[in-house]
């Protein structure tokens, strides 16, 4: 009898929750951990998350949910990262290597560790020992929201273990979630940082009153710059065309439901960053990889207006009226 497969997801925001909720509709054996012990005796009760996504309705085995992060990993044989990567070095830090030893890390992740600029794969590579066939990636595009609603979705994974990434997209596909898989781990990774600084870039733009025109003309521009910083940043034959490329830049700059277009509307509108922040509740990867990639392309040969544009308005106070006016020059 072949063993079933077991599953460990951390993380207890919307895209963890939604997550949670393809596995368990495919009869994956799945155990959850979070941090809030409310949610956690919420969720193990009544079976939906009463914070994020709370229409999902979650088929878990019950006590599948926990806030005991070595119990819920124990078993696991693919551990999927869902915590903001600001946060996931304390998040983790009752793991040594030892405890992800020969699991599979799937990061579901899309930014940078912000003290070291680090790629999620090579930060367990360096701090996990994680072997480099042992890391996978979930890539867009793919909004929570939307899983929730069962609207048809498409997901790329990316990994170097082509059995791996195949069989763990078998777990997540469904009647509504088509999968596929890539090699290309690093340029998936640096793609979804990047799209998330060009979504808070038209968030501002359709806070200062930009219209769809202009918009158009960002985001063809956005995608110019993501082809030539994914070009320096990490050389492999890629088609930047691709879904988890461009349309995941896409979805992000556009969606009402992306939390880094909604961050960058309510600073363009006037807001400050940190009550941008509060109110929104919510992390918006995008601020904290503005900062990583202005420090990334500091090394490179490239030029990137739109990041830098976002990066002065987010760290350097400087007006979003005037840094747009001058970036407006910049685009064709």
């Amino acid at each position: 009898m072949e063993k079933k497969t077991k599953v460990a997801v951390l993380g207890g925001g919307s895209w963890a929750t939604a997550i949670v909720k393809m596995l368990c509709e495919n009869k994956v054996d799945v155990s959850w951990w979070m941090r809030d012990a409310e949610s956690v005796q919420f969720i193990n009760k009544f079976h939906h998350n009463p914070r994020y996504i709370p229409s999902a309705q979650l088929k878990l085995k019950r006590g599948a949910v926990s806030t005991d992060l070595q119990k819920v990993i124990y078993a696991a044989d693919y551990v999927i990262m869902a915590v903001p990567a600001a946060f996931l070095k304390e998040a983790l830090q009752a793991l040594d290597s030892h405890h992800l030893e020969g699991k599979v890390i799937v990061s579901a992740i899309k930014g940078l560790i912000p003290d070291e600029n680090l790629l999620i794969a090579n930060f367990f590579f360096k701090y996990f020992n994680t072997l480099e066939q042992n890391f996978l990636v979930i890539s867009g595009p793919c909004h929570a929201e939307e899983v929730a609603q069962e609207k048809l979705s498409y997901l790329t994974i990316a990994g170097h273990d082509e059995v791996k990434a195949k069989h763990f997209a078998a777990l997540l596909r469904s009647r509504y979630m088509s999968t596929s898989t890539t090699d290309d781990i690093y340029g998936t990774e640096y793609s979804a940082v990047m799209k998330n600084i060009y979504a808070i870039a038209g968030g501002l733009a359709h806070g200062l009153g930009y219209g769809d025109n202009f918009m158009a003309v960002l985001i063809s521009n956005a995608i110019i710059e993501l082809k030539l910083f994914l070009r320096e940043v990490y050389p492999v034959r890629r088609d930047i065309k691709g879904s988890a490329y461009l349309g995941d830049l896409l979805v992000t700059a556009y969606s009402q439901f992306s939390r880094n277009r909604t961050f960058g509307n309510m600073i363009g509108k006037g807001y400050s960053v940190k009550s941008a922040q509060f109110e929104m509740n919510m992390v918006a990867e995008g601020y904290y990889a503005a900062r990583s990639v202005h420090n990334i392309v500091k090394k490179l040969k490239c030029e990137l207006p739109i990041a830098e544009t976002v990066y002065r308005i987010l760290y350097e106070g400087a007006s979003a009226k005037q840094e747009f006016e001058l970036l407006s020059h910049k685009l064709r």
